[in-house]
């Protein structure tokens, strides 16, 4: 017979190493490549030294004249507090009734909720990847009744539940944790549920993930900046926490991606070993190849993903890129770092299916306290304003 105890003990043995090997590997390549570390974790907040330039104790000199000074290492701490990433499960009383008679569709009830709460996470983590941590999903035009019209609804999708915020990051009344029924892409708008929206927003407000403004990962968005701070370090007085930013690229070619490639390798001794774009990027640069009769060559990634590649190099494309957006990558600069690997919240009494108060369901939350740190942000490289195909 099916029971509280039986689902918990379920959810605690069988599922979390294997969730957890998914959300850490198959979310997207890029996360998979990027090692993850419990190092540098001291109570809330990431503190990792980072080394900029080179040893200064190096002259050449006389027979009999002096040594040179020593000059050690530069070093920088780089600090962040740990963002707290949830994911949850939820399912009615209803449902666990009717199945405690019947293990197969128990199991085949847990197995649903997993693959949605897998598809959920592989959708926010991965939009995470690429975002500033603001978790800014979209700019307002205008709204009507339920309905809102966006800049580019592309991080909107149905069934996430978002809250409206003025542009001071203010949430507004009325406007706040409405679920996403129907997205039109096409016009860039899309509906929520609820009442009609209120009159206050208007253009330029900000869709936001519910609870998520200014608390989610610090994503690509947020490294590649030329002003402003990171890390709680200044960037106009650690030039060194600027990366290679090249605009209005135009046609992407071999010669434009090299020029990037050499430029890290000779200013800051960086090798690029994984690169990422939008797909029309991806696509614009294998028309590239075919016009020159170039051969596409496919490589095989961890995770089982497969990627087209440049001198060895894997160029990947991720829904979440920018549009006309190519990053130049050192992975080996990126960690996330996290207090322990994904975890079931649990209770006093050491249970994680636990009910609603007021509400005939249960719920279940992962947990994971992390965050992502490069390390040498001028070893990296954008070029945007890429034509695409």
């Amino acid at each position: 017979m099916v029971t509280l105890n039986s689902a918990d003990k379920a959810l605690k043995t069988l599922y979390l190493g294997v969730v957890s090997e998914q959300l850490n590997t198959e979310i997207n390549p890029l996360l998979a490549k990027i090692k993850q570390t419990t190092a540098d974790v001291w109570g809330k907040e990431v503190r990792r030294v980072a080394q900029y330039g080179i040893n200064g104790g190096v002259g050449a000199g006389t027979e009999d004249g002096e040594l040179p000074i020593a000059a050690g290492n530069n070093y920088e701490q780089l600090v962040s507090t740990l963002k707290n990433l949830y994911g949850t499960i939820e399912i009615s009383d209803k449902a666990m009734r009717a199945s405690n008679n019947d293990a197969g569709a128990f199991v085949n009830l847990l197995n649903a909720e997993m693959e949605g709460l897998l598809k959920a996470s592989s959708y926010h983590f991965g939009r995470m990847l690429f975002g500033d941590g603001t978790g800014i999903l979209a700019s307002v035009i205008s709204a009507s009744g339920t309905t809102t019209t966006c800049v580019d609804v592309k991080n909107i999708v149905e069934g996430v539940v978002v809250d409206f915020i003025t542009s001071a990051g203010e949430k507004i009344s009325g406007a706040t944790g409405r679920r996403v029924l129907v997205v039109d892409r096409a016009n860039n708008n899309f509906t929520v549920s609820g009442g009609e929206l209120p009159s206050t927003i208007v253009t330029g407000t900000k869709i936001v993930v519910q609870g998520s403004y200014n608390n989610e990962i610090t994503g690509l968005g947020a490294i590649f900046k030329t002003t402003g701070s990171i890390y709680g370090l200044n960037r106009s007085t650690n030039k060194w926490l600027i990366p290679y930013i090249k605009n209005n690229v135009g046609e992407i070619s071999e010669t434009v991606i090299q020029a990037a490639i050499d430029y890290l390798e000779e200013n800051a001794g960086s090798k690029v070993n994984f690169i990422v774009c939008s797909s029309g990027v991806k696509r614009a640069f294998q028309q590239h190849l075919a016009a020159y009769k170039r051969n596409v060559d496919v490589m095989d990634l961890k995770g089982g993903y497969k990627a087209i590649s440049y001198n060895g190099i894997p160029i990947v494309s991720d829904r979440f890129c920018p549009k006309g957006t190519m990053y130049l990558l050192n992975t080996d600069d990126f960690a996330l770092h996290q207090l322990c690997d994904w975890k079931w919240l649990e209770g006093e009494d050491g249970k994680v299916i636990k009910q609603v108060a007021g509400k005939p369901v249960y719920t279940a939350t992962l947990v994971k306290y992390a965050d992502l740190i490069c390390s040498r942000p001028c070893g990296q490289a954008m070029l945007s304003g890429i034509g695409e195909a």
